[in-house]
C-alpha cells in the first residue's frame, strides 16, 4: 500500500522487452536505501516488485497486461518517473490509501497558471466516472491529489509548486496520458450498496 506522496523523481534507465513481459531498470537511489528482494515500488503509480537492486537503482519484471493497460508501455529510456516505497507499518498516511493498482488512464485537456498553483483538467473516462468526486481523492501517475472540480466527461486538480516541481505531473502537457487510480473505498462503497454486486 502506498500514499500517493512522491519520494523522489526517477529515471527509466534501460526497458527490456520479451514476447509477453519487459524488464525495467530505474535509477532511485532514495527508494532502494532500504530496499529488499520482492520490495513494492511504486513507478508512475504502478506497484512493481524489485527482482534486483544496488545503491542506485532497481530493476522490475513489467507484464504485458501492465504495459497495456497503463502509461509504463510508452516510457523510454530517460524519461523521469515518480517513485514512492510502500507504506512503513507505523508510518504516516500523508496522502490517502493508493494500492497501485491501476484502474486506467486519463488525458491531459489543459493547463491553467495560477498565481502559485496551476489547474490541469483531464479527460474522465465513462468507466471510472462514478467513483470521481468533488473534493474526493484520485492518484495520478501515484500522486494523491485532491479533485478541484468535476464535469460531464473531465474533472480538475489543482497542483502545489511542490507537486509541479518534484514530480512529473510539473512536466505534463495537453494530450499527454497518465495513470490513474480511482479512491479504492469508493469502490467498496459500491460494492456493498449494490445489491446486485453484494451477491
Amino acid at each position: 500500500m502506498f500514499t500517493g506522496i512522491v519520494e523522489e523523481l526517477g529515471t527509466l534507465v534501460t526497458r527490456t522487452d520479451g514476447r509477453d513481459a519487459s524488464v525495467v531498470e530505474i535509477h532511485g537511489p532514495q527508494v532502494v536505501a532500504d530496499a529488499t528482494h520482492g520490495a513494492s515500488i511504486s513507478v508512475n503509480g504502478v506497484c512493481l516488485t524489485v527482482t534486483r537492486h544496488t545503491d542506485e537503482g532497481f530493476e522490475a519484471d513489467v507484464m504485458a497486461e501492465t504495459l497495456a493497460v497503463t502509461t509504463l508501455g510508452a516510457l523510454t529510456p530517460g524519461d523521469p518517473v515518480n517513485l514512492e516505497r510502500s507504506l512503513p507499518v507505523p508510518g504516516r498516511l500523508g496522502g490517502h490509501i493508493v494500492q497501485g493498482h491501476v484502474d486506467g488512464t486519463t488525458t491531459v485537456l489543459s493547463r491553467t497558471p495560477g498565481e502559485k498553483w496551476e489547474v490541469v483538467r483531464l479527460a474522465l473516462p465513462p468507466h471510472l466516472a462514478r467513483y470521481v468526486a468533488h473534493k474526493g481523492s484520485v492518484a495520478l501517475d501515484g500522486v494523491s491529489l485532491t479533485v478541484s472540480a468535476v464535469g460531464p466527461d473531465w474533472f480538475e486538480v489543482s497542483l502545489i509548486p511542490t507537486t509541479l516541481e518534484l514530480t512529473t505531473l510539473g512536466r505534463r502537457r495537453p494530450g499527454d496520458a497518465l495513470n490513474v487510480e480511482v479512491d479504492v473505498l469508493a469502490k467498496y462503497a459500491e460494492r456493498l450498496l449494490d445489491p446486485e454486486l453484494a451477491r
